[in-house]
């Protein structure tokens, strides 16, 4: 019976052997970070809401592995201040595309180009408070199934998530090699709100780098169910890149509401940031007239930050 047990162990401790020598590798990376915020507002907003300073620490955990076929296999999962923020299992099959599945929107279908609009920080419409994405298509953070391929210059990528009340599900395709400096984008999908509505949401763009400096404008509409509740977005913004280290950037975006109880919502934003090896600064200043479509409703944001990446 000793001599069963130690054949039985042996033979475990050799398959497990075998299993490590194709596992691959799994590496660890994070970022720490701190901030200075101030908020203020004509309808109801303090001058800065709550305590102004803030940190956050993320850990991402990432591995892979090559599979004897030659395709590669891939993991990701990240934390972001002890919480769970994305992860995902990827599939590598060479020219036939990649195949993923997870919380996390970067690896395909309109979220990828949902405001592509080159920044040195923030987004000129972002950090106003609950509501400042109206007409952004985002489809949000259900774990999806997604592929993408590259066929002669021009990326090809879906999404498709089930959730409780329905289906979700886009498609993007982004040109950036058939013109020199160029990149073009568009996408559509569909994000259901409930058992009785849904948004159809659809966003085109183009971009132009030369030398240092980038310029880009894009269009974006969500179509809802409901009358009169459309919601529309026209954005631009040109980033400058000063030296290898230092960029700013200005954008503007424009949100019109189908609604005529509601009127423009118009935004502007200036952004700043240098690096150095592993240090980055920033520095972000938003302002939005009429926020949520609300006239009088204005909004400001002013954010330093200092960020770690190691």
């Amino acid at each position: 019976m000793n001599n069963l047990k130690k054949i039985g162990l042996t033979a475990l401790a050799g398959s497990l052997v075998a299993s490590t020598a194709y596992a691959g590798a799994l590496s660890v990376s994070g970022s720490a970070g701190v901030k200075y915020q101030s908020k203020s507002g004509s309808s109801g907003a303090t001058s800065v809401q709550g305590n102004p300073w803030s940190d956050s620490n993320g850990i991402t955990f990432s591995g892979g592995g090559e599979m004897d076929n030659g395709m590669t296999v891939g993991v990701s999962y990240t934390m972001t201040d002890a919480a769970f923020s994305t992860s995902n299992v990827t599939l590598d099959m060479g020219d036939a595309g990649k195949l993923a599945f997870g919380h996390d929107s970067a690896h395909g279908g309109i979220d990828t180009i949902k405001d592509k609009m080159p920044t040195a920080g923030e987004e000129a419409w972002d950090d106003h408070g609950s509501g400042d994405d109206a007409g952004v298509t985002d489809l949000g953070a259900d774990a999806s199934l997604y592929y993408s391929v590259n066929m002669s210059g021009i990326t090809a990528s879906a999404s498709y998530a089930r959730t409780g009340l329905g289906t979700d599900n886009s498609i993007a395709l982004v040109a950036s090699e058939l013109v020199d400096g160029a990149e073009f984008g568009i996408g559509t999908g569909t994000n259901v709100i409930s058992n009785t509505s849904e948004d159809d949401l659809t966003t085109v763009y183009g971009k132009y780098t030369s030398g240092a400096l980038t310029f880009g404008v894009q269009l974006s509409e969500v179509d809802k169910t409901a009358a009169n509740s459309d919601v529309d977005r026209e954005a631009a913004a040109i980033s400058f890149a000063v030296n290898e280290n230092l960029s700013i950037s200005y954008g503007i975006s424009t949100v019109k509401y189908e609604s005529s109880s509601k009127v423009d919502a118009e935004s502007n934003g200036f952004s700043a940031s240098y690096t150095m090896g592993g240090m980055t600064v920033g520095a972000v200043r938003n302002t939005t007239d009429s926020f949520k479509g609300s006239s009088g409703s204005d909004r400001e944001f002013t954010e330093v930050s200092l960020s770690f990446a190691f």
